[in-house]
């Protein structure tokens, strides 16, 4: 087989020239790296709030306010011996992209800029003259009456931040460059001397007396990007609050009677006031009105959505468990983790929801409402009177497979799901082996055996398991994307896409499924995977695939494109282009155009691009200059050009290429 590179376009006469979009681009795609980076660095006296919204303002202020000269960059020898280390969650790090994240100049600009804020932050405030930007609270993010901080670990995670805590910070430096970077000795000294490190090799020494422990760097104890929240000082807010409740409302009754005439609207009109009792809002908290659909109902409704889900488990009967969720789901307590997907609102019921399910599952009693346009997850411990969770997830116009699966339970990286009772095969399915057959998980009453869960691994992409469901209308599938309610994933053009379910549609996805995690927790309703062109390579061994996966959201905003671009015999594909809130590639806009360079086994560099195939012509621009009819293009260039595509359909309109 012969070997072929992938690698974006860029270059300068005197080294890369880095602008603020290529920036941007590589801040999106590593920033959980990045924002771990600096959460490992910075100090641990500032609190692990403080940390958190620190390491975000750090990331986010790294993009650089115009082009940079990569030359800047250190340069490096290479990791050190053994794997490079693997995505983390959240990050894609495109396999045919040469040398990952360290053949970025991008990449390795922002980790330089982090890296210098994180250390100026641990500077005493004496130190300078006046107190640099990153030494002092950020102004943004800010998160008003929550505090935020890392899922806690075990107890060697526990141990490993205590060692690091003794550490200097370019000590701690050193040793995250070590461990989750994978840097040598000799490329940490070079990336801390460049961030302004006085002794680096005292750091590294330093350093060296905290063993190494690659994979405890890589836990959910050290990610700023998947959090917990807890109030702040309720006390305090209360008073502070009263105060300004006081002040307020002696300025709006001073300002009502001078404004408004004698007899006039009062600002509430003809409402109650506020402390009244609301008759519906005291229905929606009675376990007694909640509304249970008959096992039978949805034999004969022309429906095919929640609405006609009938309650099932255990404990439908048990009035207390269910005062207990429709309780907190109105008024959570402080102890009461919530989540929610964007674009979802997070308040109390505002009638009677109907049950779906009430029962027991592995160590959680669990109960899931539906009120038309939500669903809501409430579950407890089934020992102890802490550690409630309450999840909602948008679910507005879901019907057919999007209202066919939920999410019940997770546990030990394991998913349960809740299926509909039209259902009649739930199987597991290995995205990455499309050859494989399909795994029966018996579904007792709708409830699924465990599964694993892509949406809970943090290593190397090696499966992707997702649920397979069968039913008088067909077989499709469905991914976890870490929320309530599986995305499906389907093929074909825009406007008229297909389950993917047949053996074509399962080698289409195959290359395709560790991208998935790059949607993970967005509020996807589903993914479409679209091969809009196929072409042969300039060195005549074989043709390459392009496809496009378009997410679309719940909420109908912020889709996600990517085009991808596959070699013949590759594993996977390598994301080409990206984009967010664009119709490219979608059923209002079925158009899409993406390019990337590519080295051929001889060592040749070439421009390639390709367009839908209604694309009456390509051009580049830029660094690499040439035009083909056609939506095909493939112009020889060199190693780290960087060109722009324009496209002209054949009805005279002009496309850009996806960024």
């Amino acid at each position: 087989m012969q070997s072929q590179d992938v690698a974006p376009h860029h270059a300068s006469a005197f080294g890369p020239v880095i602008d603020v979009e290529q920036a941007e681009a590589a801040l999106v795609e590593h920033y959980p790296r990045l924002v771990r980076i600096a959460y490992l660095v910075l100090p641990p006296g500032l609190g692990r709030n403080r940390r958190v919204l620190t390491a975000h303002a750090l990331v986010q202020r790294a993009l650089p306010r115009k082009r940079t000269v990569a030359a800047v960059i250190p340069s490096q020898s290479g990791r050190r011996h053994g794997a490079p280390g693997s995505p983390l969650p959240g990050e894609a790090d495109s396999p045919g992209r040469a040398g990952g994240r360290d053949g970025d100049p991008a990449y390795l600009l922002l980790r330089l800029r982090v890296l210098r804020s994180a250390l100026e932050a641990g500077l005493p405030l004496r130190c300078t003259a006046w107190p640099k930007r990153s030494q002092l609270p950020p102004l943004l993010p800010q998160v008003w009456g929550l505090r935020l901080f890392p899922r806690s670990g075990g107890a060697d995670e526990l141990a490993l931040d205590q060692r690091l805590s003794a550490l200097s910070a370019p000590a701690r430096a050193a040793h995250v460059l070590r461990g989750l970077e994978r840097l040598p000795e000799d490329g940490v000294r070079r990336l801390l001397g460049a961030a302004g490190v006085a002794n680096p090799s005292a750091a590294i020494r330093e350093a060296a007396a905290v063993p190494a422990q690659d994979t405890l760097l890589n836990s959910a104890e050290f990610d700023p990007c998947s959090l917990q929240a807890r109030p702040t000082d309720l006390m305090r807010r209360r008073q502070h609050g009263k105060a300004a409740l006081a002040a307020a409302a002696a300025v709006a009754v001073c300002g009502a009677l001078l404004a408004l005439p004698s007899g006039g609207w009062g600002p509430d009109g003809a409402a109650a006031p506020s402390n009244a009792q609301n008759p519906a809002a005291l229905a929606a908290l009675d376990p007694d009105r909640v509304t249970r659909v008959a096992p039978t109902v949805w034999r004969t409704s022309a429906r095919t959505d929640f609405s006609v889900w009938p309650a099932r488990g255990s404990l439908t009967g048990d009035r207390a468990l269910l005062r207990r969720a429709l309780a907190v789901w109105a008024r959570p307590g402080e102890s009461v983790r919530v989540s929610a997907t964007p674009g979802t609102p997070s308040g109390g019921p505002a009638g009677p929801p109907q049950l779906l399910y009430a029962g027991q599952v592995d160590a959680a009693r669990v109960v899931i409402f539906h009120d038309g346009l939500r669903i809501v997850r409430y579950a407890e411990p089934k020992d102890g009177a802490s550690g409630a969770a309450l999840d909602f997830a948008r679910v507005d116009a879901a019907t057919g497979a999007e209202a066919q699966a939920l999410v019940l339970n997770r546990a030990d990286h394991d998913v349960r799901y809740l299926t509909a009772p039209w259902v009649t095969g739930t199987a597991k399915r290995d995205l990455l082996k499309p050859s494989s057959a399909a795994m029966d998980l018996h579904p007792v009453d709708g409830v699924t055996a465990p599964l694993a869960s892509p949406a809970q691994q943090t290593g190397p992409c090696t499966s992707w398991n997702v649920l397979q469901l069968t039913d008088g209308s067909g077989t499709r599938l469905l991914a976890d994307l870490g929320e309530l309610v599986p995305a499906r994933l389907t093929v074909g053009r825009p406007a008229a896409p297909r389950e993917s379910s047949g053996a074509a549609a399962l080698r289409t996805w195959a290359p395709l499924a560790c991208s998935l995690g790059v949607v993970r927790s967005q509020g996807v309703r589903s993914v479409n995977a679209w091969e809009y062109a196929r072409q042969s390579l300039p060195d005549g061994s074989g043709a390459a695939a392009w496809v496009c996966t378009r997410a679309d959201t719940w909420r109908g905003d912020v889709p996600r494109a990517l085009a991808q671009f596959r070699t013949p015999g590759g594993r996977s594909a390598a994301v080409a282009a990206q984009a967010e809130g664009v119709a490219a590639c979608g059923a209002k806009d079925p158009h899409v155009l993406a390019g990337v360079l590519w080295k051929s086994a001889e060592g040749t560099w070439y421009l390639l691009a390709a367009g839908s195939e209604d694309t009456a012509s390509v051009r580049a621009t830029g660094g690499v200059s040439g035009s083909a009819r056609g939506n095909l293009l493939a112009v020889r260039t060199q190693r780290g050009a960087r060109a722009g595509l324009r496209g002209t359909l054949r009805d005279g309109r002009t496309v850009g290429g996806l960024r």
